[in-house]
């Protein structure tokens, strides 16, 4: 099977790195349709060897494309991705558009694939953050049942896209040498007032909701009880931007229904897909962001029991938010649905 591809918001971080893992994977495909904004068009993007020219991402692009991976805005989702379903392309949308629509699956492979088949040609990709942790639920979930997770992420710079990694780099050489620091990008592009990173941690995500959360905090809390199929699983997150480059690394407490000792999460982590346990205090084993720009899957370490509740887990993770938190985790579903109609 040769699939007709296409790649909305290619000159984007996520965008290069979906074409990037497409190559990877050896993806079947025949064609790969690099679209984006009027500003980019005429650009070129190598891939297998050849170049690439960027088209306009407009409804008459995806004339022929079986495969749409939409790595833009929402609001470019909201406008586009039904045109392409139009025209006969199913659609993996890596914005947060489609993630809480009812009709729309949410899907992290190792956990519900199933759930592809009920799509209605569009197909959402989670939030880096939850897929993380969801990767890393799934075999205690699986096991022995939770009742509430409580997180704290340590999200990459990457995750705010490539300029807040080119002003991170440029905070941290103006230190070096002595100039003033300057803050455009973060938290968040539209917030009244801007914080450096190099040197800081910001204790916000996105924007607040008016709860107090952050939408990156809803994010964590509600989709994944979608992807789980389970409206009881109680989540509460506090997400935090830390001057690292790429990875995102989470503190996990779970609240399991059933005793579930270290020894015994560490076996089913060892066995699950999608998961690897590096877990060692006397070897100062453990996983770090710094040692993974190119794996996919979720690293997991620091398992221990908590000695405040007698059921309950303290686990740390780390991923490639762009990776497996989304380029690598949309290719996933896309093979997934190649699968299932070959």
């Amino acid at each position: 099977m040769s699939i007709r591809v296409a790649i909305v918001g290619a000159t984007g971080v996520v965008g290069q790195t979906l074409l990037k893992v497409l190559d990877e994977r050896r993806f079947p495909q025949s064609e790969v349709r690099l679209l984006a904004s009027a500003a980019s068009v005429g650009r070129t993007m190598e891939f297998q060897g050849r170049q690439l020219t960027i088209a306009e991402a407009t409804p008459e692009a995806f004339a022929g494309i079986d495969i749409a991976f939409f790595a833009a805005s929402g609001e470019v989702a909201k406008e586009l991705a039904p045109e392409a379903v139009a025209r006969g392309a199913i659609v993996i949308d890596n914005s947060s558009a489609y993630r809480m629509v009812e009709e729309v699956p949410l899907v992290v492979p190792e956990i519900n694939a199933l759930d592809i088949r009920f799509h209605q040609g569009i197909i959402a990709n989670p939030n880096c953050s939850t897929i993380i942790m969801a990767v890393a639920l799934k075999p205690i979930y699986d096991a022995v049942g939770i009742k509430r997770v409580v997180v704290s992420t340590y999200q990459a710079a990457s995750g705010a896209g490539i300029a807040a990694v080119e002003e991170l780099k440029a905070q941290v050489a103006a230190y070096v040498e002595g100039r003033p620091l300057t803050a455009e990008v973060l938290p968040t592009a539209v917030a009244k007032r801007h914080y450096q990173l190099a040197f800081n941690v910001i204790p916000q995500v996105d924007v607040f909701r008016p709860d107090g959360y952050t939408q990156e905090e809803w994010k964590m809390m509600y989709e994944t009880q979608k992807i789980f199929n389970d409206r009881e699983l109680m989540v509460s997150a506090t997400t935090v931007r830390v001057p690292v480059m790429w990875c995102h690394s989470e503190s996990i407490n779970v609240e399991t229904k059933r005793k579930l000792t270290a020894d015994h999460a560490r076996e089913l982590f060892a066995q699950a897909k999608g998961i690897v346990v590096l877990d060692d205090p006397a070897e100062q084993l453990y996983p770090m962001p710094i040692d993974f720009p190119d794996r996919d899957e979720v690293f997991v370490g620091r398992i221990r029991e908590d000695i405040s509740c007698d059921r309950a887990l303290n686990l740390w993770a780390v991923g490639n938010q762009l990776r497996k938190g989304a380029a690598s985790n949309a290719v996933q579903i896309a093979e997934a649905i190649i699968k299932d109609y070959a």
